[in-house]
C-alpha cells in the first residue's frame, strides 16, 4: 500500500481524448488524483460534480485535477461533456493505474464479493511524492475536503 512520501507511480494511460497521458508530464505541478468506479454513476457523478464546481479554487492552490476510472476513452469523453467536466478524465480499462495504486481491491456489493475500484483520492506534490491519501472516500462533500486540506 502507498504511503503519504512515496514517489507517485507513474502511470501511462489514455485520456478522455485518446491522447497518450503520463502522471510525469504534471512535474511542478500539485496533481488531485482521483478514483472512482464509474463515469455517469450517481456518486461518480455527485464527486465529479463538485470537483467541477470547485475548479477555480484547485486551480488557485496551483492544484490541476485528474479523474480516473477504468472506462472507456468514449465512455470518459461522453461523461466528461454531459456534466460539462473541465478536467482530465484517464481511461484505464486494463485498471494497471488502480493496481499501481492499490485501489483495484475485493469488494462486497449486495452480499456478493467482487473485485472493483475503491474510491480514493491522492494528491501528489510538485515534485512527484504523495502528499495526502484519501481513503474509502464519501461522493458527496470529498472535493470540499480535499480543497481544505490543499
Amino acid at each position: 500500500m502507498l504511503q503519504v512520501g512515496d514517489q507517485a507511480p507513474d502511470i501511462q494511460v489514455r485520456t478522455d481524448s485518446g491522447e497518450d497521458f503520463r502522471l510525469s508530464q504534471m512535474k511542478g505541478k500539485r496533481v488531485v488524483l482521483y478514483f472512482y468506479p464509474r463515469a455517469d454513476t450517481p456518486g461518480c457523478t455527485v464527486e465529479a460534480c463538485e470537483f467541477r464546481d470547485d475548479i477555480q479554487a484547485f486551480g488557485g492552490k496551483g492544484a490541476a485535477v485528474i479523474g480516473v476510472s477504468p472506462d472507456t476513452p468514449a465512455a470518459q469523453a461522453k461523461f466528461k461533456r454531459k456534466f460539462d467536466l473541465p478536467f482530465t478524465l484517464l481511461a484505464d480499462q486494463d485498471k494497471t493505474a488502480a493496481e499501481a495504486y492499490g485501489v483495484y481491491k475485493e469488494k462486497n456489493m449486495y452480499g456478493k464479493k467482487v473485485m472493483g475500484i475503491e474510491r480514493t483520492t491522492f494528491v501528489i506534490s510538485p515534485e512527484g511524492n504523495i502528499e495526502k491519501i484519501y481513503l474509502k472516500v464519501k461522493s458527496k462533500g470529498h472535493a470540499a475536503e480535499v480543497l481544505a486540506g490543499l
